[in-house]
């Protein structure tokens, strides 16, 4: 079954440093635009990041915008978030999800059409 596989989620102190990755499971990410979301406990799921299929071209929400990076190797079918100066307020479920759009079409569920099932990153002291 082709799916969408997160891993690299863990408990780090505030100012810490994590990797997520997303790997295709008999799915091609190279296809696809990438985008990774997050639902903290009690709040609606909120879009983080994406990277366009076409160009490469990243987005960033203004709450991450600075201390997260989205990448890819298309070589090893993964696409990463690299998440730097971790704040509390970033423990949430992380997801990555994959769009047919060739650019970052903002993150309305709706657009979004395979869904990962998500690790935990827990931001504490």
């Amino acid at each position: 079954q082709s799916q969408l596989v997160e891993s690299g989620g863990n408990l780090v102190q505030p100012g810490g440093s994590l990797r997520l990755s997303c790997a295709g499971s008999e799915f091609t990410l190279s296809l696809y635009t990438i985008g990774w979301f997050r639902q903290a406990p009690g709040k609606e799921r909120e879009g983080v990041s994406c990277i366009s299929v076409r160009t490469s071209n990243t987005g960033y929400a203004d709450s991450v915008k600075g201390r997260f990076t989205i990448s890819k190797d298309n070589a090893k079918n993964t696409v990463y978030l690299q998440m730097n100066s971790l704040k509390p307020e970033d423990t949430a479920v992380y997801y990555c999800a994959a769009s047919t759009y060739p650019y970052c079409p903002g993150y309305a569920a709706g657009v979004w059409h395979y869904w990962g099932q998500g690790t935990q990153v827990t931001v504490s002291s």
